[in-house]
């Protein structure tokens, strides 16, 4: 038995949860349907203790110095705890993504074949300081019939212990085993590290947070991994952009959530639009106060950006910041965020269909927006009732990652004696 610093279990606890999964694959939807709507109603009926025990992560995260961004993901308050029970509501109104025939036929030799859709069976959950996380996971996971092991990180630990607790609590009362909703509940790396190699017990892995934690995971998990992304995400303006549709957007893109993924952290601009709009292009940002960093043709412009290096194409800034990028054509905007997006969201702003096209097919990302903001790639927005994170690779599942994402295939083959 290997125990980590603070006395935590790892492997317990996936074994735990390896079992509650097989309870969990023959409950009707109904079922989880009903233990969903509970937990719901339980989270909202006890807040205050959820908010007692987040003024804790709260206050360590002011003694330590985070950035405003990290407070205000780490951050709860009634409002925020209401809007998870909405997202547990909203995903049991989702329709079950197991027990789907994908298809069927049947051999010469009459042997029936079924391919259906089954459970991942056990999700192993990393991720930072988003207590959010640990609803929408939980949500998104018992409703697809898969258990859940959460590894948060150890700035939101008491929030994390908190809600977990409020879960069990729930579950208690309904058809779901407690046990299928596990939290390590230690700040030991070591507990991290154990979950990445315990693939006996953990079905898949995916993390959830900065650049450095995705990255962890991928090199050094030997359980398979649904790898989410950074946003590096761009607008790009076109020279037959509309003024007010870009500026529109521009903003919400930057500011509406400037510390989550899919925020825009640089804008791409037709030479010709910035000369023809720039006194409201600096008014826009000047009102909402976004800092620019910009390349030299920029700085000519907006006296008061300050020089872009090459780290700022490559930064996710996760605040008003924003790197602004000047280009002679729509093929240099491409080719600017081939080299330094991260193949989450980008979008275009014109009025130019062809230039639209263009764009669309050949930018790699898992989102492509063409006259909106990049805010809208988020499982909520997209009416998936949440979202477990948003892949930005193409095996399995791409883009946000709702329930469908959390379940496989198992071909079932129903004979009469036929032999090979």
């Amino acid at each position: 038995m290997t125990l980590t610093k603070d006395n935590v279990n790892v492997e317990a606890q996936a074994i735990e949860a390896k079992k509650a999964s097989k309870s969990l694959m023959i409950l009707s939807d109904k079922e989880k349907n009903d233990a969903l709507h509970h937990i719901a109603d339980v989270l909202e009926r006890d807040f205050e203790a959820i908010l007692a025990a987040n003024e804790k992560d709260l206050r360590n995260g002011r003694e330590q110095g985070f950035t405003e961004a990290f407070m205000d993901r780490l951050s709860l308050s009634q409002e925020r705890i209401r809007d998870f029970a909405q997202g547990l509501r909203d995903v049991a109104e989702l329709e079950d993504p197991t027990g789907k025939k994908l298809s069927d036929w049947t051999l010469e030799n009459g042997l029936q074949v079924e391919k259906v859709t089954v459970p991942l069976g056990v999700i192993g959950m990393i991720y930072e300081a988003r207590p959010n996380v640990t609803v929408d996971a939980t949500g998104l996971a018992l409703k697809s019939g898969n258990a859940i092991v959460l590894k948060g990180g150890s700035s939101a630990i008491n929030s994390n212990q908190a809600i977990v607790e409020v879960i069990h609590k729930a579950l208690a009362e309904t058809k779901i085993p407690q046990e299928s909703v596990q939290f390590i509940a230690s700040t030991d790396r070591a507990a991290t590290n154990q979950l990445f190699t315990m693939k006996e017990h953990v079905d898949v892995l995916i993390p959830r947070g900065g650049g450095k934690l995705i990255q962890a995971v991928v090199e050094n998990a030997t359980v398979p991994v649904l790898e989410t992304g950074v946003g590096n995400c761009h607008i790009y303006i076109d020279k037959d952009a509309d003024v007010e549709k870009a500026i529109s957007i521009l903003v919400n893109a930057k500011t509406d959530r400037p510390a989550v993924c899919n925020a825009a952290e640089t804008l791409i601009v037709h030479k010709d639009w910035l000369a023809q709009h720039s006194d409201e292009l600096i008014s826009a940002l000047k009102k909402e106060n976004i800092h620019v960093h910009g390349d030299e043709h920029v700085l000519t412009i907006i006296p008061d950006a300050v020089p872009a290096g090459e780290d700022d194409w490559k930064n996710e800034y996760l605040s008003t910041d924003i790197a602004v990028k000047a280009v002679d054509d729509l093929v240099d905007a491409i080719a600017h965020i081939e080299t330094y997006g991260t193949k989450h969201s980008e979008a275009i702003v014109t009025e130019n269909q062809e230039a639209a096209d263009k764009f669309l097919a050949i930018v790699d990302a898992a989102a492509i927006y063409h006259n909106a903001s990049t805010r809208f790639t988020d499982g909520g927005a997209l009416g998936f009732g949440a979202e477990i994170g948003i892949s930005t690779q193409k095996l399995h599942a791409r883009g946000p990652m709702g329930l469908p994402a959390l379940t496989t295939v198992k071909f079932l083959m129903k004979g009469t004696g036929q032999i090979r």
